[in-house]
């Protein structure tokens, strides 16, 4: 392996817990309604065209087109947000602290729409340390294309052979891998901090 000089870290699923189904307990409580809402209606598909830079006016607007009988449910995704994320993932962070500490190199690169990248960056400090973020939803960009990778290891300076990237979507390890990246997928805190060491990042 190479020597890591750059740690580039997903935040969801790897620092950040994201559940859609979280405010929609609440706003549906059958379980099979609330599942067909989000699978036919605010679907991921539908969610991951704010990522690669869709405002969410144009979002709601096309979805209401398309079911005006859920308008509410369709405008309480983006009014709800914040509940989508309700807490960080301790170990993660704390592994993430630890490099900073340490001064190691750490950014970020996420599928993120961009305004509430910036509400979780007031909600969660942490998303502060970071060197630089890459948010997808800024720069109309989206993991896995090989775009988003070399746009970050050049906008940050990064010798992307000497780079290590974690993600929990193996596609987007997948797309680190064919942009020159040292990658490895996110399963767990403990493989997380196993893979640093193993790496030689952090010390055993």
């Amino acid at each position: 392996m190479t020597t890591v000089r750059h740690v580039v870290f997903d935040l969801g699923g790897v620092l950040l817990h994201w559940d859609p189904e979280v405010p929609y307990r609440r706003l549906i409580p059958d379980e099979a309604e609330r599942t067909r809402f989000l699978t036919e209606v605010c679907s991921r598909a539908w969610n991951a065209e704010q990522d690669r830079g869709r405002t969410w006016e144009e979002a709601e607007d096309t979805l209401i087109a398309e079911h005006p009988d859920h308008e509410d449910l369709i405008r309480a995704y983006r009014a709800n947000w914040l509940e989508m994320v309700p807490h960080h993932l301790d170990d993660s962070v704390a592994a993430l602290e630890l490099l900073l500490d340490a001064d190691i190199d750490v950014t970020a690169l996420t599928n993120f729409a961009a305004d509430t990248f910036e509400v979780a960056r007031e909600e969660y400090p942490f998303l502060k340390r970071f060197r630089g973020v890459t948010v997808s939803g800024r720069i109309g960009l989206v993991k896995p294309d090989e775009a988003i990778y070399r746009h970050h290891h050049e906008n940050y300076g990064l010798d992307p052979a000497r780079t290590l990237f974690f993600d929990d979507v193996e596609k987007n390890v997948e797309g680190a891998r064919a942009a020159g990246w040292q990658a490895e997928r996110f399963e767990s805190p403990e493989k997380l901090r196993a893979d640093l060491i193993r790496y030689g990042v952090l010390a055993a």
